[in-house]
């Protein structure tokens, strides 16, 4: 098992390369979603959204990429900056071309395009030559090997694992600086979930890929990123460095389900949950 990744400057000596500040959110002109959430993500790290099913982490995560207005939904206050320029009402694809790629919740494929031809697609915008297309394909496929044995088969008859790796391979042929991944332990067993991070750990640490991933589960995605960030009800409830949120008591108690006396029941833990006044 893997340590919690640790960054080697400090948070000051760190580019804050995304800035989510106070936004609001609201779908159909009458639901409110986001309340007020603000986070930082450094450049270079591995940044935690975490939260229950319904706290607001892909709605968050799809203000970003401005893949909102799809589902009749916007940002009604605050901003969205990347590299300081503000970009909360660009066109999602010119987002792509500054380097933000999202990875959407629920291994999202051509089914009807064998695995490769999914990869490939990840590169329509690029105009540096097929050479440097092949190299990065190749490069996806020395961290998902398992991709180049897929390679020839038809992507919507692989398994839910392969799907996902496909789904990040293929944010990889845009050579993305920042990626936003959406549950991605969503539906796979534990040594999958385990593979799958540590190919996101390799991927932050060997080719510099910056993420902000959104999580259900706390505990998996709290030992692998640098700063984590947990909503609730449409806001930020906590934050802070990921190993100090793992020894957090209210975390071990309200998430991982962990107390001083041992593992709780769930029964507990959901009185625990009523008992909280993170919102008021």
């Amino acid at each position: 098992m893997l340590d919690t990744a640790t960054s080697p400057e400090t948070e000051s000596q760190v580019e804050t390369l995304l800035e989510v500040s106070n936004i609001e959110v609201i779908y159909n002109h009458v639901i409110l979603v986001l309340k007020g959430v603000s986070l930082k993500v450094p450049k270079g790290g591995i940044t935690a959204l975490l939260g229950g099913n319904g706290a607001g982490k892909t709605t968050t995560l799809k203000a970003i990429s401005n893949l909102l207005h799809s589902e009749r939904g916007e940002v009604t206050k605050g901003y969205i900056k990347y590299r300081g320029e503000m970009v909360h009402n660009s066109d999602p694809a010119e987002l792509v071309k500054k380097g933000v790629i999202q990875v959407m919740e629920g291994r999202h494929c051509f089914e009807h395009l064998t695995v490769e031809e999914n990869l490939l697609t990840g590169a329509y915008t690029r105009r540096d030559g097929k050479a440097e297309v092949m190299q990065d394909l190749e490069m996806v496929y020395t961290y998902f090997p398992r991709l180049k044995e897929r390679r020839r088969s038809q992507a919507g008859y692989t398994s839910g694992g392969e799907q996902q790796m496909t789904a990040i391979g293929r944010a990889l042929m845009s050579r993305p600086e920042t990626i936003l991944l959406d549950e991605p332990s969503m539906g796979l067993a534990p040594q999958l979930v385990e593979e799958i991070f540590g190919i996101v750990k390799n991927l932050n640490e060997k080719e510099g890929v910056t993420f902000l991933l959104a999580e259900q589960n706390t505990n998996v995605a709290l030992r692998f990123a640098h700063v984590g960030y947990i909503l609730e009800s449409g806001r930020v409830v906590m934050q802070g460095p990921a190993a100090e949120l793992r020894e957090n008591q209210d975390v071990k108690e309200f998430y991982l389900g962990m107390s001083d006396e041992g593992r709780k029941s769930f029964r507990d833990v959901r009185s625990y949950r009523r008992r909280k006044r993170w919102l008021s």
